[in-house]
């Protein structure tokens, strides 16, 4: 199994970055709606307008998991894309990860 790339983990930190709503509980994100329309919590992990807040630990562990899926699909129906140069493959993982479940 290959390893989500270091360069789609920075990627996916860089555009989609960590929400902190509302301002008054600044170590912690609270759900928000995404300029597309849904609803995401911490690092872009679409999620339910009732999810509890979460911390900067728990941003990193969904967005582990987005990536881990994200990855798994493109490989799933492109597995040629293995053998690509990590920024390559990251840059598509992360359009991958901004397309799973929207």
């Amino acid at each position: 199994m290959i390893a989500v790339p270091q360069a789609a983990i920075d990627l996916a930190k860089r555009f989609e970055g960590f929400h902190r709503v509302p301002k008054n509980d600044p170590g912690r994100a609270h759900p928000y709606v995404c300029p597309a329309g849904y609803w995401t919590i911490g690092t872009g992990h679409l999620c339910d307008p009732k999810h509890p807040p979460i911390t900067d630990t728990d941003a990193e562990r969904y967005l582990a998991a987005d990536l881990m899926t994200a990855l798994n699909v493109t490989l799933r129906y492109c597995p040629v894309l293995a053998t690509e140069p990590e920024k390559r493959l990251a840059a598509i993982v992360d359009f991958t990860f901004n397309r799973c479940g929207r």
